[in-house]
């Protein structure tokens, strides 16, 4: 693509399709995405691909950022759509999971600090991945390099002082092993170490204003799947989701979505 990305934030019709996407059709949604249906709630997994599926449009080149297996873990659809429909994906990533990946066209075995894009990127993501970065600068600096002149950045991770990081900052791996199995079922080769070195807002516009990107929008997103698996807790954190909004106060759990451009 030679003009600039154009960026459209998800609305109510876009995060409506995505739902459907990901979740079925309403006569059979399972109990938990009714539910969130039920309180207007939109996950923050849900407005990320939103998001990213507005800017992989056709022709698009896309670098996605520790993608590991999975471009969207839960939404193979959209995976397979937009793998697809843009013209060039590359994952990068050092872990040995990337290699079961069936989305990405070009798999790149190695982190992004040592990989040179020379611009060839239209659009990069890093999906859950800020938290794991240990030299920020020096991914930035890569992302820019990866990007051509107009492009975007989005960066969807987890807000640093939220309760659930501030928790992990202090359990040992074992333990996170542990706690995300009973939680989301996942498994051990998914949970890696963490940093939080890019994960307020304030971190993010320094690191991006520094290479001479700029903030495109930042979004915080309400984070109300800590007990997703477990219907009367879910409705419960759902329950307080809206008590923290009638009281106009921030819900304690929520993940950054930000988007920052090249000139």
């Amino acid at each position: 693509m030679s003009a600039p990305v154009l960026l459209r934030l998800p609305d109510a019709a876009s995060l409506k399709q995505m739902f459907h996407l990901r979740y079925g059709p309403a006569e059979r949604l399972g109990w938990g995405p009714a539910l969130r249906r039920d309180y207007g709630y939109y996950t923050p997994d849900d407005v990320y691909e939103a998001l990213v599926a507005g800017l992989v449009t056709h022709g698009v080149r896309w670098l996605d950022v520790g993608c590991g297996r999975e471009l969207f873990p839960n939404n193979l659809g959209l995976a397979e759509l937009l793998s697809k429909r843009c013209a060039r994906l590359v994952g990068v990533d050092p872990d040995p999971t990337l290699q079961e990946n069936p989305w990405v066209h070009e798999k790149v075995a190695g982190g992004i600090d040592d990989y040179d894009g020379k611009g060839g990127f239209d659009v990069v993501t890093l999906r859950m991945v800020a938290e794991h970065i240990a030299d920020p600068a020096a991914c930035v600096r890569s992302l820019h390099r990866a990007l051509a002149p107009g492009g975007v950045a989005v960066v969807f991770t987890v807000f640093a002082g939220s309760p659930m990081p501030l928790l992990t900052r202090l359990a040992p791996m074992d333990l996170r092993h542990t706690v995300k199995s009973w939680l989301w079922g996942t498994l051990p080769k998914d949970t890696f170490p963490t940093c939080f070195q890019m994960n307020t807002r304030g971190a993010l516009q320094r690191l991006f204003s520094g290479v001479g990107m700029r903030e495109e929008a930042l979004l915080r997103l309400d984070d109300c799947r800590t007990f997703a698996r477990f219907r009367w807790l879910s409705e419960m954190e759902l329950r307080l989701m809206r008590v923290c909004r009638a009281l106009g106060l921030p819900y304690p759990e929520h993940c950054l979505l930000g988007i920052y451009r090249k000139p």
